[in-house]
């Protein structure tokens, strides 16, 4: 395995530290997924890998199942987390993007361990027929449909999949609005959860006031963004922390994110959006 900073700062440091002195307030780990392939990376560096092979999601989910975790939804995480009443061995899993292969390599796997996950889409890219995202195939409304019967949830990732911070305020409420309603069509069901696509832009506040408006205008309870952490109580709840997984992550690495030890990345992930404000 390659050097990672990260990864030698999390189990080396930081995850002995918790185990000295854990944390009492409760947590949740949001895992967030986009691609279950085995795409080539080797020429992303592995904190911006996005592709998580199908054996190493298999090993995953086998590790959650061995060690009693139970999988809910979003939606139930947030109240809880509200309430401060969250059990320790709880997670929520989510995929982002809305790729084929989640059908594919990722639902078996949920499902022989009787897990949920959460899949944001870019409804913009889901059609009757196979539509490429990224060079990828993503879901087509049959096969969410059928997803959807089997116990997967569905959420909003935009239409487009634009980076929202660079747009106007109209143009981010069609995104966002146009969306919902498009998965509430389809399913016949109400959808309440979002996930913000791209870099979150953390330090721009009027931008994420403006947002949170709109989410809450447009009838969403819910939602998670791309800063790194196990969710907490003090979060908003529009914009919780999720936990990026990726080929890469080895067991003892996938074991120190869901337990908290890779929170600490956050305040580095803070400090360098800082240095380029607005993005």
């Amino acid at each position: 395995m390659s050097f990672r900073l990260d990864r030698l700062a999390t189990l080396y440091l930081v995850s002995p530290f918790l185990r000295l002195a854990p944390r009492s307030e409760p947590s949740v780990p949001i895992l967030m997924y986009h691609s279950v392939s085995d795409t080539d990376e080797t020429r992303v560096p592995a904190y911006y890998q996005t592709a998580t092979s199908p054996v190493m999601f298999a090993n995953q989910m086998q590790y959650l199942h061995n060690l009693g975790y139970s999988t809910i939804n979003l939606a139930d995480a947030a109240r809880l987390l509200q309430k401060g009443g969250m059990t320790k061995k709880c997670a929520v899993i989510t995929f982002d993007d809305g790729y084929a292969d989640f059908y594919r390599h990722a639902f078996p796997e949920l499902d022989r361990y009787g897990f949920t996950a959460t899949v944001f889409l870019p409804t913009g890219y889901i059609g009757t027929a196979p539509v490429q995202f990224k060079g990828k195939d993503c879901l087509t409304w049959s096969e969410v449909r059928e997803l959807r019967r089997h116990g997967m949830w569905f959420g909003s990732h935009t239409v487009t999949h634009p980076q929202l911070s660079t747009l106007d305020a109209n143009a981010v409420k069609d995104e966002i609005a146009n969306s919902k309603q498009t998965i509430e069509h389809n399913l016949g069901e109400l959808v309440d959860s979002f996930a913000y696509p791209f870099a979150f832009p953390e330090v721009n506040k009027p931008f994420i006031q403006m947002l949170r408006n709109i989410l809450v205008d447009s009838g969403y309870n819910q939602g998670v963004s791309t800063c790194i952490g196990t969710a907490r109580p003090q979060e908003d709840r529009y914009f919780l922390r999720r936990l990026p997984v990726n080929s890469l992550d080895d067991i003892s690495l996938f074991s120190a994110k869901l337990q908290g030890g890779y929170d600490w990345l956050h305040k580095v992930q803070y400090a360098s959006k800082q240095l380029r404000p607005h993005s």
